[in-house]
């Protein structure tokens, strides 16, 4: 590469005194898109966090050169500089797209604060504009109503809103260098989608590189340039992506290629007359929102999150329930297991959910 953003060199990690990572070197160009794939506990995020010295308890060693900011500030080794220095640089020139946006988020405040402190600590932004481009970024993520979202707590969003407000805030300072440790994990197939073009749009507007850790080779072959497999804590072969698909030249690298999942379902008969295992008609689950001004005082508003779901299912059976971030599928199921107040009627083994602990419990026993 005639040019280089990231540099690294030697990169080991170990955890008392066992060695996790193993020696890699690998590099990243401005501009570039680099995925690094590989089998769970292959290594991949340890490889991602300890270039940003996130890594608890851990032993790290090697070099990671880093392109400053300024041209003429050269290249500076991430693993050795000074923690306020790294700090400096964390969010502003590389930022990271936690897989744990559960985790990773603050569950005192809301996702708009969260992600305007960002932008009020690294950009300066005085805290009004620092609110009104929160929301933007939310909106650029395609996520439904920015605006009352952005008021929300990371607990009142469903998994895949709660992964948008996460990449919002990884890509509110414009990074030269973005480390997305599986940032479509929790998203559907149309946003998942529409992620990548946003992540492409950005990377090509900004010249900002990309480091993609995933298992996902789908996702590798639409998204990146390059690819590092890795096993075991070591890589085992990286090249442009077309090149390795086409000819992978290590035998791990080609197990994963050739790794398909198999359906392997058989149709369970369901005798006449059998009672169905759960049922539900009307189903219907609504969570109270504040209404704004005087209203608010006297009265609250309602967010229906299940409409009047209906289904049954026989013994022996799978129902699949799909839909996009926040449509209800997981509001569904909790309702479902008598974990979330509704309304209508849901009966499990010909028994309806009851007000009563006791009842409730031994219905447990088959749910």
């Amino acid at each position: 590469m005639s040019r280089t953003l990231l540099d690294v060199k030697n990169l080991r990690v170990a955890f008392g005194g066992k060695e996790v990572v193993h020696s890699l070197d690998f590099q990243v160009a401005p501009g570039e898109k680099v995925a690094l794939v590989g089998e769970s506990g292959s290594g991949k995020t340890v490889t991602a966090l300890s270039l940003l010295r996130l890594v608890q308890n851990a032993a790290i060693s090697g070099v990671a050169s880093f392109s400053g900011l300024q041209p003429s500030s050269g290249m500076r080794d991430l693993l050795s500089i000074q923690e306020h220095e790294l700090r400096g640089i964390r969010g502003r020139d590389i930022a990271m797209i936690f897989q744990e946006p559960m985790t990773a988020l603050n569950p005192l405040f809301t996702v708009g604060e969260q992600i305007a402190e960002v932008l009020e600590l690294k950009l300066g932004l005085a805290r009004a504009d620092a609110v009104v481009q929160a929301v933007q970024l939310l909106a650029d993520t395609g996520i439904p109503e920015p605006a009352r979202r952005a008021k929300a707590f990371p607990h009142q969003l469903s998994g895949g809103q709660r992964q948008r407000a996460m990449i919002a805030m990884a890509l509110a300072c414009q990074p030269r260098l973005l480390l997305a440790d599986e940032p479509t994990t929790a998203l559907d197939v149309t946003l998942r989608g529409q992620i990548l073009d946003l992540l492409t749009g950005l990377q090509q507007k900004n010249g900002m590189a990309v480091l993609l850790i995933t298992h996902d080779l789908n996702l590798v072959h639409r998204f990146a340039d390059r690819v590092i497999v890795m096993e075991n804590g070591h890589i085992v072969e990286q090249g442009r992506v077309a090149e390795v698909f086409a000819n992978p030249q290590h035998s791990y690298t080609r197990r994963l290629i050739d790794s398909r999942p198999v359906r392997d379902v058989q149709e369970t008969p369901v005798a006449a007359g059998a009672a169905p295992v759960m049922q539900a008609r009307g189903l219907r689950v609504g969570y109270p929102t504040p209404l704004p001004g005087v209203r608010g005082w006297f009265r609250h508003g309602e967010f229906v999150a299940v409409h009047d779901a209906a289904f049954t299912i026989p013994p022996g059976h799978t129902l699949g329930v799909i839909g996009e971030s926040g449509s209800g599928k997981s509001t569904l199921a909790l309702a479902a297991l008598g974990l979330q107040t509704f309304t209508g009627e849901l009966r499990v083994a010909g028994q309806a959910w009851g007000q009563q602990q006791a009842h409730n419990r031994a219905l447990r026993k088959v749910v």
